[in-house]
């Protein structure tokens, strides 16, 4: 198979199966609505019961418990829905604030959610594509996973490992039919980013957009999609980009926003969020 992104066995929408975690809201909740208006068939899957059960009967859908972090759960889940050809891998935390005073709790979530989640999900699904020699997984990272922005140092970290870990499945599973695309989005108005200022030199996107793009992967099987399109060779652009300039253009676009909250209240509201998902054990 081609790890190209041509070649792989085609996907029919009308009646695919899609897996999408994070979709009680947000970006997996726009997804889901995208997929189910193509005829598939679609499990809203959020560690929040009740937002998935809210927008699965909302859509038609079927609802599942899931925290990305417990194996387990996605074991339970993957046998309850069944047979999966489109696994979206949404779900993920954003802490924002300077980097020595993030509790170490956090940082564990940060990863575990936006890393680990992303393992388990395909270590639960991926088995059962390959022996089918078809089926397309999109992860969902972000811009952040190529370039660093002050404030997000751990979200930074794993998102990057996020990037690095779609990669390297991509060449793993393509000779199986299997494909495995990144989405990078740059900023998004979700909750993720709920307080911080958005705009004024930050490009800045809708969830709808990013629906889009995941959608779209399962047509043109790419690599790495960023959103919006213009932005895919920006790592590129900042290696070759001598620092000084760097660091005027941040400072034009307040490219420390992530350090200082525009509305510290809401912010503080999704902060608080983040630390009691870090001292739930939810096993």
């Amino acid at each position: 198979m081609s790890i190209l992104g041509k070649n792989y066995p085609a996907i029919d929408l009308n009646g695919a199966r899609v897996l999408i975690t994070g979709a009680g809201r947000g970006i997996g909740q726009c997804t889901a609505e995208l997929f189910i208006s193509k005829g598939a068939e679609v499990a809203i899957a959020d560690v929040d019961t009740t937002a998935a059960q809210t927008t699965a009967a909302a859509l038609g859908a079927k609802a599942f418990a899931l925290d990305v972090r417990n194996r387990e759960q996605w074991d339970r889940v993957v046998a309850d829905f069944g047979r999966i050809d489109i696994l979206v891998n949404n779900a993920g935390v954003m802490p924002a604030g300077a980097f020595l005073d993030e509790p170490d709790a956090v940082g564990h979530t940060t990863i575990d959610v936006n890393v680990w989640g992303l393992i388990h999900g395909m270590r639960a699904v991926a088995p059962a594509m390959v022996e089918r020699g078809q089926g397309h997984i999109v992860n969902v990272a972000s811009l952040a996973g190529k370039i660093p922005i002050p404030g997000l140092a751990v979200y930074n970290a794993s998102k990057f490992a996020a990037v690095g870990l779609s990669a390297a499945t991509r060449l793993e599973f393509a000779p199986y039919g299997v494909s495995v695309s990144t989405i990078m989005p740059s900023a998004v108005r979700t909750r993720l980013s709920s307080g911080l200022a958005l705009g004024a030199g930050m490009p800045t996107v809708e969830p709808e957009d990013v629906a889009a793009a995941v959608v779209q992967t399962v047509r043109t099987r790419k690599a790495e999609v960023a959103v919006p399109n213009y932005l895919g060779p920006i790592d590129a652009l900042f290696a070759a980009t001598p620092e000084p300039a760097i660091r005027l253009v941040r400072r034009l676009i307040n490219g420390d926003r992530a350090l200082h909250p525009s509305d510290e209240s809401t912010r503080a509201k999704y902060e608080a969020q983040i630390r009691a998902i870090a001292t739930d054990d939810r096993d």
